[in-house]
């Protein structure tokens, strides 16, 4: 599908309700080709989606979530130079869903350079924020109208861990709050460590959990965290071990307790590779994890009682850099955003065995670095 720039044509942005249809917004790498976030639509019942559009012009929005109501949508602007500090930013756009249209409501700093990923509370009232450069995780509160307000709260890591390069100091690089919005979980690369804070909605506010953290092996980068459906269990990708780890969580102590590690390549595989995105499948039987180098999915079954993983298959993905995947809300596909070959290709899932099959849909992002979904009024 070719790519163009946005107009309000009716194929993509024209108002009226339809039947299970969603939104689909991708966050990119701005540059030569790319000018923000750009935006088609979709429809599970026949899997067909319209062509791609530029939805709103900001720079480099690696990273995009959406608050519980579905009304404004957030972005991490992956830059290191805000206003003359060394901060990053957030985004904050309102969301037309019967057009998709966004419309730019304000964008504040994210108080540490190269922020990578956020998300937004269960109560729609904080963005939280991780800033990769210099390893910190800040609290964004959410005001009337989408607005975003300067950091509530903000949390310094420090440490190092055994990567000389990569790990001399902390680099927070998701932070993921809990079915129940009592904790925050961040993935920190540079120490190796899965930190755990308590979260208080009402103030905005994190503080250390005890334990304050979880562990992966020494020289594992863990990357992107997510929790099991039921809550009990919980996953994390290791960018530099190319390794999943599964945990038992224990919600009321806010423990992690490591249950199995796996790999996510073939065992013949010998070349370069680096994990990205990790995500559980709604039904929570699956779990999906991308390879860079690679060039794949990896598929993993889910023991409903154990919350270990058992190799399925690796999938290509159809282009090179597979950063960031999403499943839609059905669960009935997986978007794989290929970053450097400009590409997002989808695949279906099937429902009994979670092998990914491609649909022949292969359209043209420029630097495609996330996927979400919004679904369409």
């Amino acid at each position: 599908m070719a790519l163009s720039s946005f107009l309000p044509s009716a194929h993509l942005w024209g108002a009226g309700k339809t039947s299970r249809e969603y939104l689909v917004y991708f966050g990119t790498y701005t540059g030569k080709d790319s000018k923000g976030i750009y935006a088609c639509r979709f429809r599970p019942d026949t899997g067909k989606l319209t062509p791609v559009e530029l939805a709103a012009e900001t720079v480099s929005p690696s990273f995009l979530a959406v608050d519980p109501a579905r009304h404004y949508l957030f972005a991490a602007n992956e830059i290191g130079d805000y206003k003359g500090s060394k901060s990053g930013s957030v985004s904050s756009f309102a969301i037309d869903r019967h057009s998709g249209k966004l419309t730019a409501v304000n964008t504040v700093a994210s108080r540490g350079a190269d922020p990578c990923h956020l998300s937004v509370d269960k109560a729609g009232t904080s963005v939280l924020v991780a800033n990769y450069t210099g390893g910190s995780v800040a609290v964004l509160p959410v005001k009337s109208g989408g607005m975003l307000g300067e950091a509530s709260d903000f949390v310094q890591h420090l440490g190092s861990s055994v990567d000389p390069e990569r790990q001399k100091e902390p680099h927070a690089h998701d932070v993921v709050l809990t079915p129940d919005n009592r904790f925050a979980v961040v993935a920190d690369l540079g120490l190796d460590e899965l930190l755990v804070y308590r979260f208080d909605p009402k103030k905005g506010a994190l503080t250390p959990n005890d334990p304050p953290f979880g562990r992966v092996k020494p020289g594992s980068g863990p990357r992107h965290f997510a929790f099991h459906p039921n809550g009990r269990f919980a996953y994390v990708i290791s960018e530099m071990a190319n390794t999943v780890t599964a945990f038992a969580w224990d919600g009321n102590k806010g423990a992690l307790d490591e249950l199995q590690t796996v790999s996510t390549l073939p065992k013949d595989y010998t070349g370069e590779n680096t994990t990205a995105e990790i995500a559980v499948h709604p039904s929570g039987r699956f779990l999906y994890g991308s390879n860079r180098g690679h060039e794949s999915i990896a598929v993993f079954a889910i023991d409903p009682a154990k919350g270990t993983l058992t190799f399925v298959e690796d999938v290509s993905t159809g282009g090179k850099e597979p950063r960031n995947f999403a499943l839609d809300p059905t669960g009935a596909y997986l978007f794989a955003a290929n970053q450097n070959s400009n590409t997002v290709v989808v695949f279906r899932v099937n429902p009994k065995t979670g092998r990914l099959t491609p649909t022949g849909q292969r359209f043209d992002v420029p630097s495609p670095v996330c996927v979400t979904f919004v679904e369409a009024e």
